[in-house]
Protein backbone atom coordinates (compact mmCIF):
# COMPACT_ATOMS: atom_id res chain seq x y z
CA UNK A 1 0.00 0.00 0.00
CA UNK A 2 1.17 3.52 -0.85
CA UNK A 3 -0.38 6.42 1.06
CA UNK A 4 0.21 10.13 0.36
CA UNK A 5 -0.35 12.92 2.87
CA UNK A 6 -0.55 16.55 1.78
CA UNK A 7 -0.24 18.48 5.03
CA UNK A 8 0.75 21.70 6.77
CA UNK A 9 0.69 23.38 10.19
CA UNK A 10 1.01 21.74 13.58
CA UNK A 11 -2.25 19.90 12.88
CA UNK A 12 -0.67 18.30 9.85
CA UNK A 13 2.31 17.28 11.96
CA UNK A 14 0.06 15.61 14.53
CA UNK A 15 -1.92 13.91 11.79
CA UNK A 16 1.31 12.57 10.30
CA UNK A 17 2.25 11.06 13.66
CA UNK A 18 -1.12 9.32 13.98
CA UNK A 19 -1.01 8.08 10.38
CA UNK A 20 2.44 6.55 10.88
CA UNK A 21 1.21 4.76 13.99
CA UNK A 22 -1.68 3.04 12.22
CA UNK A 23 -0.17 2.21 8.82
CA UNK A 24 -0.04 -1.53 8.17
CA UNK A 25 3.33 -3.21 8.04
CA UNK A 26 5.04 -2.76 4.70
CA UNK A 27 2.99 0.28 3.69
CA UNK A 28 4.82 3.13 1.97
CA UNK A 29 4.23 6.77 2.81
CA UNK A 30 4.92 9.97 0.86
CA UNK A 31 4.57 13.44 2.40
CA UNK A 32 4.07 16.79 0.67
CA UNK A 33 4.27 20.10 2.50
CA UNK A 34 5.29 23.71 1.85
CA UNK A 35 7.21 26.55 3.48
CA UNK A 36 4.95 28.63 5.73
CA UNK A 37 4.58 32.40 5.40
CA UNK A 38 6.92 34.54 7.55
CA UNK A 39 4.05 35.60 9.85
CA UNK A 40 3.01 31.99 10.53
CA UNK A 41 4.39 29.59 13.16
CA UNK A 42 7.05 27.38 11.52
CA UNK A 43 5.97 23.85 10.70
CA UNK A 44 7.73 22.66 7.54
CA UNK A 45 11.00 21.60 9.13
CA UNK A 46 9.23 19.58 11.83
CA UNK A 47 7.05 17.84 9.24
CA UNK A 48 10.10 17.06 7.12
CA UNK A 49 11.95 15.64 10.12
CA UNK A 50 8.96 13.49 11.10
CA UNK A 51 8.64 12.24 7.53
CA UNK A 52 12.33 11.32 7.42
CA UNK A 53 12.10 9.53 10.76
CA UNK A 54 9.17 7.50 9.43
CA UNK A 55 11.10 6.53 6.30
CA UNK A 56 8.70 8.46 4.10
CA UNK A 57 9.50 10.19 0.84
CA UNK A 58 9.22 13.96 1.22
CA UNK A 59 8.41 16.76 -1.23
CA UNK A 60 8.37 20.50 -0.57
CA UNK A 61 6.01 22.21 -2.99
CA UNK A 62 2.79 24.19 -3.19
CA UNK A 63 1.97 22.79 -6.62
CA UNK A 64 1.28 19.06 -6.54
CA UNK A 65 0.74 19.10 -10.30
CA UNK A 66 3.99 20.94 -11.02
CA UNK A 67 7.18 19.68 -12.67
CA UNK A 68 8.81 18.79 -9.33
CA UNK A 69 6.36 15.92 -8.87
CA UNK A 70 5.68 14.96 -12.48
CA UNK A 71 7.99 11.92 -12.45
CA UNK A 72 6.55 10.81 -9.11
CA UNK A 73 2.98 10.75 -10.42
CA UNK A 74 4.08 9.03 -13.62
CA UNK A 75 5.96 6.23 -11.87
CA UNK A 76 4.10 5.64 -8.61
CA UNK A 77 0.92 3.73 -7.91
CA UNK A 78 -1.00 5.51 -5.18
CA UNK A 79 -3.66 3.76 -3.14
CA UNK A 80 -4.91 6.48 -0.78
CA UNK A 81 -4.36 10.20 -0.29
CA UNK A 82 -5.25 12.60 2.53
CA UNK A 83 -5.17 16.40 2.61
CA UNK A 84 -4.87 18.08 6.01
CA UNK A 85 -4.57 21.87 6.37
CA UNK A 86 -3.68 21.97 2.68
CA UNK A 87 -4.52 25.35 1.15
CA UNK A 88 -3.56 24.99 -2.52
CA UNK A 89 -5.35 23.60 -5.56
CA UNK A 90 -5.40 19.84 -6.05
CA UNK A 91 -6.53 19.35 -9.65
CA UNK A 92 -8.68 16.37 -10.70
CA UNK A 93 -5.74 14.88 -12.57
CA UNK A 94 -4.05 14.45 -9.17
CA UNK A 95 -6.86 13.70 -6.74
CA UNK A 96 -8.34 11.07 -9.05
CA UNK A 97 -5.09 9.06 -9.14
CA UNK A 98 -5.33 7.21 -5.79
CA UNK A 99 -6.98 3.82 -6.27
CA UNK A 100 -9.18 4.20 -3.18
CA UNK A 101 -9.63 7.95 -3.38
CA UNK A 102 -8.49 11.26 -1.92
CA UNK A 103 -10.00 12.37 1.38
CA UNK A 104 -10.14 15.74 3.12
CA UNK A 105 -10.90 16.79 6.70
CA UNK A 106 -12.93 19.97 7.17
CA UNK A 107 -13.62 21.92 10.36
CA UNK A 108 -17.40 21.92 10.27
CA UNK A 109 -20.43 19.68 10.03
CA UNK A 110 -20.76 19.85 6.27
CA UNK A 111 -22.68 21.02 4.34
CA UNK A 112 -22.65 23.90 6.85
CA UNK A 113 -19.69 26.30 6.84
CA UNK A 114 -18.09 25.30 3.58
CA UNK A 115 -15.08 27.44 2.74
CA UNK A 116 -12.43 29.41 4.59
CA UNK A 117 -11.64 29.52 8.33
CA UNK A 118 -14.85 27.77 9.42
CA UNK A 119 -13.84 27.53 13.09
CA UNK A 120 -13.03 31.23 13.31
CA UNK A 121 -16.32 32.12 11.66
CA UNK A 122 -18.27 29.73 13.90
CA UNK A 123 -16.93 31.33 17.08
CA UNK A 124 -17.30 34.85 15.70
CA UNK A 125 -20.91 34.04 14.83
CA UNK A 126 -21.62 32.83 18.35
CA UNK A 127 -22.29 29.22 17.37
CA UNK A 128 -22.57 26.68 20.18
CA UNK A 129 -20.89 23.96 18.12
CA UNK A 130 -18.65 23.19 15.20
CA UNK A 131 -17.45 19.80 14.04
CA UNK A 132 -15.19 17.78 11.79
CA UNK A 133 -16.18 16.15 8.53
CA UNK A 134 -14.17 13.48 6.72
CA UNK A 135 -15.19 13.50 3.07
CA UNK A 136 -14.09 12.46 -0.38
CA UNK A 137 -12.69 15.33 -2.41
CA UNK A 138 -14.81 16.68 -5.28
CA UNK A 139 -14.55 19.35 -7.95
CA UNK A 140 -16.59 21.86 -5.92
CA UNK A 141 -14.97 23.00 -2.70
CA UNK A 142 -16.06 21.03 0.40
CA UNK A 143 -18.90 19.40 -1.55
CA UNK A 144 -17.74 15.78 -1.64
CA UNK A 145 -19.49 12.72 -0.25
CA UNK A 146 -19.21 12.31 3.52
CA UNK A 147 -17.49 9.36 5.20
CA UNK A 148 -17.86 10.44 8.84
CA UNK A 149 -18.62 13.45 11.05
CA UNK A 150 -18.40 14.41 14.69
CA UNK A 151 -19.94 17.41 16.49
CA UNK A 152 -17.76 19.55 18.80
CA UNK A 153 -19.31 21.82 21.41
CA UNK A 154 -18.22 25.47 21.69
CA UNK A 155 -18.66 27.01 25.13
CA UNK A 156 -19.65 30.68 25.46
CA UNK A 157 -16.14 31.62 26.62
CA UNK A 158 -14.07 29.14 24.60
CA UNK A 159 -11.22 30.65 22.62
CA UNK A 160 -10.08 29.58 19.18
CA UNK A 161 -7.07 27.75 20.66
CA UNK A 162 -9.26 25.51 22.81
CA UNK A 163 -11.66 24.72 19.98
CA UNK A 164 -8.83 24.06 17.51
CA UNK A 165 -7.30 21.60 19.95
CA UNK A 166 -10.59 19.70 20.15
CA UNK A 167 -10.89 19.78 16.36
CA UNK A 168 -7.40 18.36 15.91
CA UNK A 169 -8.08 15.53 18.35
CA UNK A 170 -11.22 14.75 16.37
CA UNK A 171 -9.22 14.59 13.13
CA UNK A 172 -7.02 11.93 14.70
CA UNK A 173 -10.00 10.00 16.05
CA UNK A 174 -11.78 9.96 12.69
CA UNK A 175 -8.61 8.92 10.90
CA UNK A 176 -8.05 5.95 13.19
CA UNK A 177 -11.72 4.98 13.17
CA UNK A 178 -12.06 5.01 9.37
CA UNK A 179 -8.60 4.14 8.04
CA UNK A 180 -9.16 0.42 7.50
CA UNK A 181 -12.35 0.98 5.53
CA UNK A 182 -10.76 3.76 3.47
CA UNK A 183 -7.66 1.68 2.73
CA UNK A 184 -9.76 -1.26 1.56
CA UNK A 185 -12.28 0.74 -0.45
CA UNK A 186 -15.16 -0.35 1.77
CA UNK A 187 -15.99 2.96 3.45
CA UNK A 188 -19.63 3.92 3.25
CA UNK A 189 -20.21 7.40 1.86
CA UNK A 190 -23.22 9.70 2.04
CA UNK A 191 -23.87 12.50 -0.46
CA UNK A 192 -24.20 15.96 1.00
CA UNK A 193 -27.47 17.85 0.93
CA UNK A 194 -26.27 20.68 -1.28
CA UNK A 195 -29.45 22.70 -0.78
CA UNK A 196 -28.53 23.05 2.91
CA UNK A 197 -25.02 24.33 2.25
CA UNK A 198 -23.70 27.51 3.81
CA UNK A 199 -20.40 29.22 2.98
CA UNK A 200 -17.68 31.32 4.58
CA UNK A 201 -15.47 33.79 2.77
CA UNK A 202 -11.73 34.24 3.16
CA UNK A 203 -10.87 36.33 6.19
CA UNK A 204 -8.80 39.48 5.76
CA UNK A 205 -7.00 41.47 8.49
CA UNK A 206 -9.73 44.12 8.42
CA UNK A 207 -12.29 41.48 9.42
CA UNK A 208 -10.72 41.36 12.89
CA UNK A 209 -11.36 45.08 13.58
CA UNK A 210 -13.58 45.79 16.58
CA UNK A 211 -16.56 48.06 16.01
CA UNK A 212 -17.34 49.21 19.53
CA UNK A 213 -20.84 50.28 18.48
CA UNK A 214 -21.67 46.60 17.98
CA UNK A 215 -23.19 44.52 20.74
CA UNK A 216 -21.11 43.08 23.57
CA UNK A 217 -21.76 39.49 22.50
CA UNK A 218 -20.58 40.13 18.96
CA UNK A 219 -17.41 41.87 20.16
CA UNK A 220 -16.62 39.18 22.71
CA UNK A 221 -17.09 36.48 20.08
CA UNK A 222 -14.73 38.23 17.67
CA UNK A 223 -12.04 38.63 20.34
CA UNK A 224 -12.08 34.96 21.31
CA UNK A 225 -12.32 33.85 17.66
CA UNK A 226 -9.19 35.74 16.61
CA UNK A 227 -6.98 35.26 19.67
CA UNK A 228 -3.82 33.16 19.54
CA UNK A 229 -2.71 31.36 17.47
CA UNK A 230 -4.27 34.02 15.23
CA UNK A 231 -3.28 37.67 15.14
CA UNK A 232 -5.85 39.07 17.58
CA UNK A 233 -8.76 41.49 17.37
CA UNK A 234 -7.77 45.04 16.52
CA UNK A 235 -8.75 48.56 17.42
CA UNK A 236 -7.01 51.89 17.78
CA UNK A 237 -5.81 53.87 20.78
CA UNK A 238 -5.35 57.54 19.91
CA UNK A 239 -5.16 56.42 16.23
CA UNK A 240 -2.37 53.91 17.03
CA UNK A 241 -2.97 50.18 16.49
CA UNK A 242 -3.94 48.15 19.55
CA UNK A 243 -4.48 44.39 19.67
CA UNK A 244 -7.10 43.05 22.08
CA UNK A 245 -6.19 39.50 23.07
CA UNK A 246 -8.82 38.78 25.71
CA UNK A 247 -11.98 40.18 27.25
CA UNK A 248 -14.67 39.04 29.66
CA UNK A 249 -18.42 39.45 29.59
CA UNK A 250 -19.71 41.52 32.50
CA UNK A 251 -22.98 42.91 33.79
CA UNK A 252 -22.96 46.54 32.64
CA UNK A 253 -24.40 49.66 34.17
CA UNK A 254 -27.25 51.34 32.32
CA UNK A 255 -25.51 54.18 30.51
CA UNK A 256 -27.87 56.69 28.93
CA UNK A 257 -24.88 58.85 28.03
CA UNK A 258 -23.12 56.12 26.05
CA UNK A 259 -19.98 56.47 23.97
CA UNK A 260 -19.00 53.09 22.49
CA UNK A 261 -15.30 52.43 22.99
CA UNK A 262 -15.05 54.71 26.05
CA UNK A 263 -13.17 53.41 29.09
CA UNK A 264 -15.45 53.77 32.13
CA UNK A 265 -13.48 51.93 34.81
CA UNK A 266 -9.85 50.91 35.33
CA UNK A 267 -9.31 47.81 37.48
CA UNK A 268 -5.58 47.46 38.28
CA UNK A 269 -4.32 43.94 37.68
CA UNK A 270 -7.57 42.95 35.93
CA UNK A 271 -8.28 45.23 33.01
CA UNK A 272 -10.48 48.09 31.86
CA UNK A 273 -14.24 48.30 31.35
CA UNK A 274 -15.04 49.50 27.82
CA UNK A 275 -18.52 50.47 26.64
CA UNK A 276 -20.08 48.70 23.67
CA UNK A 277 -23.21 49.42 21.67
CA UNK A 278 -25.45 47.68 24.20
CA UNK A 279 -23.35 47.14 27.33
CA UNK A 280 -19.69 46.76 28.22
CA UNK A 281 -16.76 44.35 28.20
CA UNK A 282 -13.93 43.94 30.66
CA UNK A 283 -10.92 44.07 28.34
CA UNK A 284 -8.19 42.10 30.11
CA UNK A 285 -5.18 41.64 27.78
CA UNK A 286 -3.89 44.04 25.12
CA UNK A 287 -0.77 44.76 23.12
CA UNK A 288 0.40 48.02 21.59
CA UNK A 289 2.21 48.01 18.27
CA UNK A 290 5.77 46.87 18.90
CA UNK A 291 5.06 46.23 22.58
CA UNK A 292 4.47 43.17 24.72
CA UNK A 293 1.12 41.73 25.75
CA UNK A 294 0.11 43.27 29.09
CA UNK A 295 -2.82 43.71 31.43
CA UNK A 296 -5.24 46.12 29.77
CA UNK A 297 -5.28 48.32 32.89
CA UNK A 298 -1.62 49.17 32.22
CA UNK A 299 -2.53 50.72 28.86
CA UNK A 300 -6.19 51.72 29.17
CA UNK A 301 -5.51 53.71 32.31
CA UNK A 302 -7.72 56.79 31.83
CA UNK A 303 -11.43 57.49 31.64
CA UNK A 304 -10.63 59.90 28.81
CA UNK A 305 -9.70 57.05 26.47
CA UNK A 306 -12.05 56.12 23.64
CA UNK A 307 -10.99 53.13 21.61
CA UNK A 308 -11.56 53.07 17.88
CA UNK A 309 -11.24 56.78 17.17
Amino acid sequence: MHVILLCATNRGLQFLGKLVSILPAGARLSIVSFREEPIEPPFLDAIKSAATAAGARFFETRNVAGPQMAAFWADERVDLMFAVSWRYLIPPGIYERPHFGTYVFHDSLLPAYRGFAPTVWAIANGEDHTGVTLFRIAAEVDAGDIVDQRRIAIGPDDTIAAVMSAVTETYLHLLEKNFTALASGTAKITPQNHTAASYTCKRLPADSALDWAAGSARLHNLIRATSRPYSGATTTLATRPLTVWAAERIAARNYVGRVPGRVTEVLPGKGAVVLTGDGALLVTRVQTEGGAEVCAADVLDSLSITLGR
